[in-house]
């Protein structure tokens, strides 16, 4: 009887079987052969940082051979297999990324695997793994506290420090709590290289954070964009610098260099708990304006013409995604365990309370505005990411709000233009709205900021429909059109409180 697992494509429903050991050392020996006299790069992580910085690295030096390492089990596995089958397994707005990735498979100068010793050839190795951050709610759904492991990041560097080279460069872009690369990550490597009997003052670890967006600058994100780097040393903030001139725009795009790796590390979750803080303060403000009858996007706007102001939030959803959710509560946790601080970062810490709590504001704002029962309405909801224009539903804010309608009885269909198979929900997404041109709807829920939702085609397909309750989280719909579509339709927008 074959009892081994399956690994299955979400997108496509493709299965692969896990393989039964781990041993992939022969086809690794093959791929390097071909490609003597480079120097090898190995990024451990092949999601939506690691998988495009490795296309990236092995496109833009010629010099560079590059092998991805991710883990072998039922969730990531059919990523390995995808890429090696010459086919890139996240879906991408950014077309650059798919014409790397022809280029890199043709020069055949990436290779992807789950055996840990391809770390033996590495000269430098990118971490670029999760780390995650579980949070606990009280019975009011509030976020009560958190808690950081590092037990699988702290794996994922001994399974390098079990396989590198002493002299080998290893720069972590994950982002992690302040503290992590010279109180974790340098101490396991030093004494996994003690134990195999190697000197470990060679081995050279920096850290440099990666400001990966997914979307239409995806490409750009890696290489048309400012850096900040350190080292544990001098020697390793050099050969970090060094390494990244290689790889990033930097006559445009300077490096920054920061005395040491806590302030790398602090640099990355500081710059996201701002923007998170800046979102929930607009949560805030969002909620007067209803309150008020004030129409908050005209506010802002005519705020933000004033240039120190002009990064002020408009309302929305809430934050999305897999750093804003986050890395404000990396920070409060370092500052207790590794500096050990009496106290954490009470302001960081609430926002993600505040912006945790914003899907429930919006879906109390729309039972306020529509009165009827939820049981067995149809309602679609346009977008299911957690920004505009990106396909990517990690940490969505639209997650909470489906569940609320979900729990309320409505029968609920969902479209989105970049996602075709809502991951963590299990569920299929329309790409295409026309599937939804005969279907009766009740409400429309305008839920992701994509681009096609202002577009003229979008806006003919709600003209025409009759009768729908049209609610606009994102603030998509602008005054003209709400005007025309106030003819047939009732709209609530989110933080318009003149409307």
């Amino acid at each position: 009887m074959n009892n081994r697992k399956i690994s299955t494509n979400p997108e496509n429903g493709n299965e692969y079987l896990l393989p039964t050991h781990l041993d992939d050392k022969k086809n690794i020996d093959d791929f390097l052969s071909k490609n003597e006299n480079k120097k090898v790069i190995v990024v451990q992580g092949l999601g939506f940082v690691g998988s495009v910085m490795s296309l990236v690295c092995a496109n833009r030096a010629q010099d560079y051979v590059v092998i991805g390492v991710d883990i072998a089990d039922e969730k990531n596995y059919w990523k390995i297999a995808t890429l090696n089958e010459g086919n890139f397994p996240l879906k991408a707005e950014d077309e650059n990324i798919y014409d790397i990735f022809e280029e890199v498979s043709q020069n055949q100068s990436f290779y992807a695997t789950y055996d840990s010793y391809a770390f033996n050839f590495a000269d430098v190795i990118l971490v670029d793994i999760n780390l995650d951050v579980k949070k606990n709610y009280s019975n009011t759904n509030l976020l009560d506290d958190f808690s950081v492991s590092l037990s699988g990041f702290e794996d994922a560097i001994k399974s390098i420090g079990a396989n590198c080279k002493e002299d080998a460069l290893i720069i972590v872009e994950t982002t992690v709590p302040p503290g992590t690369t010279n109180n974790l990550v340098y101490p396991l490597l030093k004494k996994s290289l003690e134990k195999r009997g190697l000197n470990s003052d060679s081995i050279k670890v920096g850290h440099s954070y990666e400001r990966v967006m997914p979307g239409p600058d995806y490409v750009d994100s890696i290489i048309n964009f400012f850096r900040v780097y350190s080292g544990v040393n001098e020697e390793s903030e050099l050969a970090t610098a060094s390494f990244l001139e290689t790889i990033i725009n930097t006559k445009e795009f300077p490096l920054t260099k920061l005395e040491n790796t806590a302030s790398t590390e602090i640099a990355k979750v500081l710059e996201n708990s701002y923007r998170a803080m800046n979102i929930a303060f607009m949560v805030e403000w969002s909620r007067f304006a209803e309150e008020s009858g004030v129409n908050l996007y005209k506010v802002v706007e005519a705020i933000r013409k004033r240039p120190t102001h002009s990064n002020i939030m408009l309302p929305g959803l809430g934050v999305g995604g897999y750093c804003l959710t986050k890395d404000p509560l990396l920070a409060s946790w370092a500052k207790q365990n590794f500096f050990k601080s009496s106290d954490g970062l009470v302001f960081s810490e609430d926002s993600v309370r505040i912006n945790d709590q914003m899907p429930k504001f919006a879906f109390d704002f729309f039972r306020n505005s529509y009165k009827e029962s939820l049981d067995k309405k149809e309602v679609l909801f346009l977008g299911v990411s957690y920004r505009g224009d990106v396909g990517d539903t990690r940490s969505t804010p639209v997650s909470p709000l489906y569940d609320l309608f979900y729990e309320s009885g409505a029968k609920i269909s969902l479209h989105d233009p970049f996602v075709s198979f809502w991951e963590e929900k299990n569920l299929k997404v329309k790409a295409n709205l026309e599937d939804f041109k005969n279907r009766e709807l009740d409400i429309v829920l305008i839920s992701s900021g994509h681009s096609f939702y202002q577009s003229e085609k979008f806006n003919d397909f709600l003209f025409e429909r009759e009768g729908l309750f049209i609610f606009d989280t994102i603030g998509c719909l602008d005054q003209d059109i709400i005007n025309t579509l106030s003819q047939k339709h009732s709209i609530k927008v989110l933080g318009r409180g003149d409307l």
